[in-house]
């Protein structure tokens, strides 16, 4: 992909893993040899300039809750639906569903962006003393299984007829992708694997190529 117009990746820099998301997709750039670069985003006119996303793990409460404030959600939810691509995981596939729930305290009343038409049950594999890694099969990213580090990961307990399915753990759904959204439970960003990264890069890369000839 040598020779590529550059291309600018940003991550949701609010809270949460928003370094290891900057050097995970750094390290796609590099080892896809994309002329890119990682920007830290806040702020709508941040939005309107990148061409792709990040929605880190986290506290996904306060990064929707400082989205809203920032008056980033709309211009968010205005380039998804315009096309660009955008990864969350665990916490950013939280703020990307249409609803979220939790076994204890029952539905959420956080600010959700309903890109991803699924239903999430917050930390559905237990709290921070039972995060764990698991060797989850994905054939978007080829044949070899990626390393899921799973930190009071959610789970989809729904999802709509146009989201497909990418990964399951213990036959419960923790990858998705609805056309340019892609959630997942697990961190990538913490695997030191940047494949789903440069899953999304190459997604940016063609977002961008098609804005540049339909403009």
């Amino acid at each position: 992909m040598s020779g590529a117009k550059k291309v600018t990746i940003g991550v949701l820099g609010f809270q949460g893993d928003i370094e290891e998301n900057v050097a995970a997709t750094e390290q796609a750039l590099s080892e896809m040899e994309v002329d890119g670069a990682v920007q830290v985003v806040r702020y709508p006119e941040e939005m309107e300039k990148i061409d792709g996303l990040i929605l880190p793990g986290g506290e996904s409460t306060v990064q929707s809750t400082l989205a809203a404030i920032q008056h980033s959600l709309p211009v968010m939810k205005k380039r998804i639906s315009e096309g660009m691509p955008v990864l969350g995981t665990c916490a950013g596939m939280i703020m990307l569903s249409k609803r979220a729930f939790d076994r204890v305290i029952g539905e959420t009343k956080q600010k959700l962006m309903g890109d991803l038409d699924i239903v999430i049950e917050r930390n559905a594999f237990g709290r921070q003393n039972e995060s764990f890694e698991a060797d989850i099969p994905m054939a978007m990213v080829g044949e070899d299984s990626f390393k899921g580090v799973f930190i009071r990961a959610p789970a989809v307990t729904e999802a709509g007829k146009d989201v497909e399915v990418l990964a399951k753990f213990n036959n419960r759904i923790v990858a998705v992708r609805q056309k340019n959204v892609i959630g997942t439970a697990f961190h990538p960003e913490l695997s030191g694997d940047s494949r789903i990264h440069r899953h999304l890069v190459k997604m940016a890369v063609d977002f961008r190529r098609d804005q540049k000839i339909n403009n």
